[in-house]
This record gives structure tokens, C-alpha cells and sequence, in this order.
């Protein structure tokens, strides 16, 4: 591109550009990625701010200037969706199908992800989380996962991803090797450290892996984690992790998780991590979300830039001999194969699929505890959840809109999405609430003792009549408060709508 400095043979910027997938703004393809296509980057990551009606059509024209792009998105089901960011996911988490354990279920909700994103133009889908959620506290997996337990996620992977791949124009992509789910921290905001014994990591964290190796998963993302025992560098940079991939068998293609996390951009950047990467084994490198990228520029390009930071690094790499070029090709050429088969198999006629009745077996994994119906004509919904991680990357306020197709709704705009902060503020926001309304708080970590827990305790003196909504990991001690609690296990449209209509039922209209 004419704003480098560099000018490499064709040939080598083909294969630094073919490993690479950046983000970019906006719903419309900029002219800076559709000269990069040209040049043989291979492809793009959609986020919530590149999806519109219209998104068929953008992915018509990124493939107007590339034939078989790669298009990918994170697409879990429950909490986490791009297609559906605006008011939440119809489809059920990972933790719900887990709760249901039926493998057929769970292979339905894959062929729903894939047909969803084939109609768009996706052709990559970044899921299922194959993470073990062993510790409850772990801020950015919880409900992402399929559960606590190896053998049920490893079932449930093993599933969505044959729902997934099963028309073969659709590849999944399971995160995050080799396990994110014993982790205290956030990589989009830290370096989380793995630090259990390496046999558990093996025995335990790594069984889902082996069942998508086995169920034929195309792709399989690195976690911005380290494991000492494996060496200090996380394991998207680490060449003994990624081997430790490799010889479970997985042939397919190695993908990072976003390069501008801060767990690789504090610590040695995008660039210089991006060339690290592939000296490790990675084969295709995710840029990441201009638009929350906590590390960017903020200008209007910063897409751009982002981009630039880590071709450049490539190419001097290259340039330098730091970064063998065989070796770049090699990862290049995974790619490649990838998506061409994807390409052959997408075909100029989708066929149509019918989806299930999602909520007639989601309502099943939605634990009740206690009587949970209120009738009153006005409700007051208190939203005392973190804010929304960056995995999530959305706001959307699906619990409000599910409950308003009930009742009056007021909700508290002081306390909404802060925090519970400290109680006395609590009390503040409770004494602008109506009494006569009823109260549902909205909660997301009450698996482990915190603030929320403290909140809940508060509350269970002043306002005993509210309900509890847990859309978070549910808690061992069912006794942690004698409110009466609803267990969503995720924070999506389909489980707002079930939640209201069993607080709602027999009430006003």
C-alpha cells in the first residue's frame, strides 16, 4: 500500500497479508481494506458495529475484491453475539445447553449459527468456547462455557461444532487452547496466569479440545494466557503450547485471539506479537475491534493503523530474516485451503432451515428458586451487573424490552450498569424506587462472595419482595440469600423473554 515505507516483492506481501483478518468501522467496506484484499489479506473479523440489514451485501463486496475471504465473527449463542448485538441473542448459551445435556440440542443450535451467518456471508464462526468453567470467579468465560465439568463441554463441543461445519460452507472455531477457564483475569484487559498443575491442564482443560480434533473442527483460537510451566510467554506466542496443539492431532488452521488485547499489546504489542505468533505456530492472526481497542489511536482511521502496525512488523520481520518466510507461507497456505474449501462448498442456493422452538427446552435449563411471580401493574428493574466485558462488547437491554412487553417499567438510571458500588448508594437509588412497584434485581456475580452477594443480603431487609435474576455463574450455596432467585445462565433476548414471562405470568397484561 502506498502509505508504507516498505515496498516488498508481491510475493512476500501476499503472504504476510494471507495470514492476517483485521476489524474495521462501519457497515460500508473502506477503501484502505478493500485495497488490502486486492493485495491478499484473507479476509475480515465482522463486530457489532459492521452488522446491518445491509451485511449481505457488504460481504458480497469484500468478496468482489477477494473470491474465497475469510469472514468470521464470534458467534457463541446466549451472551455473546455479533448477528444479534443490538438487542441480544435468540438462541440458547452454552451454559443452558449444557444444563439441558442433549448433544442433538446443542448440534441444532450449530446448524442455527452457521445457516444465521452463512445467510450474511460469514463463513468463519469463532465458537464454541471449549473452556472448562473450573473457577467460578472467572470474569470473561462463566456462562460462555459449557459447564464445570470436562466431559460435558467436551460433549457439547464436540456437537455444535458438527452442527456448524455440517453443511461445509460454515467452519467453527473453538477457543480458548489451552483452556481460559481456571482464570482469575480478563486477557482483553490483563495477562491471566494458568498456574494448576500441568496434569490437569492436560486431563481436565484440554478434553474439549481433543473432542473438536476428533468431531473434525476447522480452526481452533490460542488464549492470551500463561502457563509457567510451559514458559513466559502467553500461549498465542508460545511455541511449546501451540506445539502441545498440534500433537493432540489438530491439523487445521491456528488462530489468535485478538492481537489488540491488552495481554498482548502491554505487554510486547500487535506488531512484535504478531511476528511472535507465527514463529509459535499460529497461523492466522485476528487483529481485533478498532472500536474497543483500549490501546488505539482513536482516530477515525485507527482501523487502518491497526492493520499497518502488524503487516509492517510482518514484513520487516521477513526483511530482516527475524521471520521465515517458508515458515509464513506454510501458514499462509492452512489459510488458504481453508478458504477455498469453505468457497467451493458455499454454493448459489442456501437451503432453508427450520429452527427449533428454542424456549420450549431453554426453559428447562432456568433454575426457579422459590415463588417468582409478581402481579403488580408497574415493575422497577434494578441492573446491579458489571459492565459488559469486552468479549461481550454490547449494552443491549434485552431484560428491559422483555419485561416492558408486560408491565410499566421503570428502571433506575443512577444505578443501572455502575455497580453495586457501596451500600449507603444502594439505598439511595432503592428510595427513588415506588413501593408499590415490584423490584427485580438484575445480578451477574453472585458464584463467588463480592459486592453483589453484600447487595443481596442488603436487600433481603429492605425489599424481601424482590426477585432475583442471576444471568451469571449460579452459585453453590443456594442459601447465600433467602430471595426468591431466577438462574437465566445467560444474558440474552430468548432467556429475557422466558425470565419475564415467569415473573409476569398471571399478572397484568
Amino acid at each position: 500500500m502506498s502509505d508504507s515505507a516498505l515496498t516488498p516483492d508481491r510475493d512476500v506481501l501476499e503472504a504476510v497479508n494471507g495470514v492476517i483478518v483485521p476489524g474495521f468501522f462501519g457497515t460500508e467496506l473502506p477503501q484502505w481494506l478493500a485495497d488490502a484484499l486486492d493485495e491478499g489479506v484473507a479476509g475480515v473479523v465482522y463486530f457489532g458495529q459492521n452488522i446491518s440489514e445491509r451485511t449481505e451485501e457488504l460481504s458480497a463486496a469484500i468478496r468482489a475484491h477477494r473470491a474465497n475471504a475469510l469472514i468470521a465473527t464470534d458467534e457463541e449463542g446466549g451472551t455473546v453475539t455479533r448477528l444479534e448485538s443490538v438487542h441480544g441473542s435468540t438462541i440458547p448459551g452454552p451454559a443452558q445447553l449444557g444444563v439441558v445435556n442433549d448433544p442433538e440440542f446443542s448440534a441444532a443450535v450449530g446448524a442455527a449459527i452457521a445457516a444465521r451467518a452463512d445467510a450474511v456471508g460469514i463463513n468463519l464462526v469463532f465458537g464454541p468456547v471449549a473452556d472448562v468453567n473450573t473457577n467460578p470467579a472467572n470474569p470473561v468465560i462463566g456462562v460462555r462455557s459449557f459447564g464445570t465439568e470436562a466431559l460435558t463441554v467436551a460433549t457439547h463441543v464436540a456437537a455444535t461444532v458438527r452442527g456448524i461445519q455440517a453443511s461445509g460452507a460454515v467452519a467453527a472455531c473453538a477457543k480458548h487452547f489451552p483452556g481460559h477457564g481456571d482464570t482469575h483475569s480478563d486477557s482483553h484487559l490483563a495477562l491471566p496466569e494458568l498456574s494448576i498443575a500441568v496434569s490437569e491442564i492436560e486431563d481436565v482443560h484440554f478434553e474439549p479440545f481433543r473432542a473438536a480434533i476428533a468431531a473434525g473442527v476447522r480452526s481452533i483460537m490460542t488464549a492470551h494466557i500463561r502457563v509457567p510451566a510451559w514458559g513466559e510467554a502467553p500461549a498465542t506466542l508460545n511455541p511449546v503450547i501451540l506445539g502441545k496443539l498440534r500433537a493432540l492431532g489438530f491439523d487445521g488452521v491456528i488462530v489468535t485471539d485478538a492481537l489488540d488485547m491488552a495481554a498482548i499489546r502491554e505487554s510486547v504489542g500487535a506488531g512484535p506479537g504478531a511476528v511472535a505468533a507465527i514463529q509459535a505456530g499460529a497461523d492466522l492472526l485476528c487483529i481485533g475491534n478498532p472500536q474497543t481497542n483500549l490501546g488505539g489511536s482513536g482516530e477515525p482511521d485507527a482501523d487502518r493503523q491497526d492493520y499497518l502496525e502488524v503487516r509492517d512488523a510482518l514484513l520487516g520481520a521477513v526483511t530482516s530474516g527475524a521471520l521465515d518466510l517458508d515458515q509464513l507461507r506454510r501458514a499462509a497456505e492452512r489459510v488458504r485451503l481453508l478458504a477455498t474449501e469453505l468457497e467451493a462448498a458455499r454454493g448459489p442456493a442456501r437451503p432453508q432451515t427450520v429452527e427449533p422452538e428454542w424456549a420450549a427446552v431453554t426453559r428447562a435449563a432456568i433454575g426457579v428458586h422459590g415463588d417468582v411471580v409478581r402481579s403488580k401493574a408497574r415493575l422497577s428493574l434494578l441492573d446491579l451487573r458489571a459492565r459488559a466485558t469486552l468479549a461481550v462488547a454490547n449494552e443491549s437491554d434485552a431484560f428491559r424490552l422483555a419485561f416492558a412487553a408486560h408491565r410499566v417499567v421503570d428502571t433506575p438510571a443512577r444505578m443501572t450498569r455502575q455497580g453495586v458500588g457501596a451500600l449507603d448508594h444502594l439505598d439511595d437509588v432503592l428510595g427513588h424506587i415506588r413501593g408499590d412497584d415490584d423490584l427485580v434485581v438484575l445480578v451477574d456475580r453472585i458464584g463467588v462472595p463480592g459486592a453483589q452477594r453484600d447487595a443481596l443480603a442488603h436487600l433481603a431487609g429492605s425489599r424481601p419482595d424482590a426477585v432475583v435474576v442471576n444471568v451469571g455463574v449460579v452459585p453453590d450455596d443456594d442459601s447465600l440469600s433467602p430471595l426468591d432467585r431466577i438462574d437465566a445462565r445467560a444474558s440474552s433476548a430468548l432467556a429475557a423473554g422466558i425470565v419475564a414471562e415467569l415473573i409476569c405470568a398471571g399478572g397484568p397484561a
